[in-house]
């Protein structure tokens, strides 16, 4: 098959750059380090992904095509792009070209596990340091529960799984699994149990996180979330307190200090991205004199897509699909019972970038994960 294989990407109505591109192989690529090479010149490594495949396309205008065939690429004995380095029982550092892009801490926690440091394309910390640092001049050090980029929720049948005050609940790790390490992504499974402030069980959160092999203006960071009902039947409150995805972004990109908040309508800052649907939302600002930003894009198979977002002008940036009274002033009820055995699925991509949200091409990006290249496999 590798020998014969072409394939044929079809950019459609929009340029693509730094977008991910996932195809389906007839069968599985035997073992060996692969590449696409096409007849303009242009060549990107691909990652065997069973009987699927990856890589990532490095820019092809609107209405163009690309052919590629396949082939075996030489190894050298060097590392891959992405590499996941876990250590076992504590956390998951995830490295790009050598240097570190962000870690999962899920040892030792206070509450559940999280995302930190969150580096951009730029070298500096996009999030908060606090709580986890205490040191940092000038940041604030309120909520103690935003620790960097985080997955919680703040009313799961009557326990708060958000905050970290008397009586929260938690998440509780299980397990890590497929963890790996390659030229197109990096990516491992994380199993956690959501709980009650005395450990009983409320339902099973499945995370898998991918990251991309990016160039240096962009990294992408993709979470597939699935919350099952593994121990009996889920009531999700209306509550604004909490998100499946939030982030607590660094104090200097806050609103009152120079910073940005914008969503795909083109709402600026929290009177008017507060609580209103959209597909993607996007922070910025400068962090140690650099202009950086990063935005949470929502796919539509995600759970209430577009979800509603909780977004403060003090730093907090949220997907939210229940709090709906909060936003609607009562008129509408956004709490919602999974039955047991069934689950809901929320899909995102956080891009960290250079600049706003219209320099760093968050919506370019956002219609490279909700609506991606046509691919053909010949």
């Amino acid at each position: 098959m590798p020998s014969e294989t072409t394939i044929t990407v079809h950019a459609g109505p929009h340029d693509r750059a730094n977008c991910p591109v996932r195809l389906k192989l007839p069968r599985p690529l035997p073992e060996g380090t692969w590449e696409l090479a096409a007849e303009d010149g242009v060549t990107v490594p691909m990652q065997a992904l069973g009987v699927e495949a990856a890589y990532v396309e490095t820019g092809l205008k609107a209405g163009e095509s690309r052919k590629y065939r396949l082939r075996q690429r030489a190894q050298g004995g060097r590392q891959p792009a992405i590499q996941m380095q876990h250590t076992e029982g504590r956390d998951l550092a995830v490295l790009l070209r050598g240097e570190l892009l962000t870690r999962y801490t899920y040892g030792d926690v206070p509450a559940r596990p999280y995302f930190y440091p969150v580096m951009s394309p730029l070298g500096v910390c996009v999030t908060r340091n606090y709580p986890m640092r205490t040191d940092v001049p000038g940041e604030m050090k309120d909520h103690p529960h935003h620790r960097s980029l985080y997955i919680a929720f703040g009313e799961v049948n009557g326990t708060d799984n958000w905050s970290e005050e008397k009586g929260h609940g938690f998440t509780l790790p299980q397990s890590i699994q497929q963890v790996e390490s390659g030229d197109v992504l990096g990516r491992f499974a994380a199993t956690s149990l959501w709980a009650t402030q005395d450990k009983k069980p409320l339902l099973t959160e499945h995370l898998v996180f991918t990251v991309w092999a990016t160039d240096d203006t962009t990294r992408l960071l993709d979470f597939d979330i699935r919350l099952e009902a593994t121990h009996g039947d889920v009531h999700f409150g209306d509550t604004k307190e909490g998100g499946i995805l939030s982030t607590r972004v660094a104090s200097s990109m806050d609103v009152p200090r120079g910073g940005k908040i914008e969503n795909v309508y083109g709402g600026i800052n929290e009177g008017e991205t507060w609580g209103k649907a959209a597909h993607w939302c996007d922070y910025s600002g400068e962090v140690e004199g650099k202009a950086v930003g990063i935005a949470i894009l929502d796919h539509p198979l995600s759970f209430r897509y577009p979800t509603h977002w909780h977004v403060r002008d003090y730093g907090l940036m949220t997907a939210n699909p229940f709090g709906y009274s909060y936003y609607t002033n009562g008129v509408k009820n956004g709490s919602h019972n999974l039955p047991a055995g069934e689950s809901l699925e929320f899909h995102y991509r956080v891009v960290l970038h250079e600049g706003d949200a219209k320099q760093g091409q968050v919506n370019a990006h956002y219609l490279n994960f909700a609506a991606p290249p046509r691919v053909e496999v010949g």
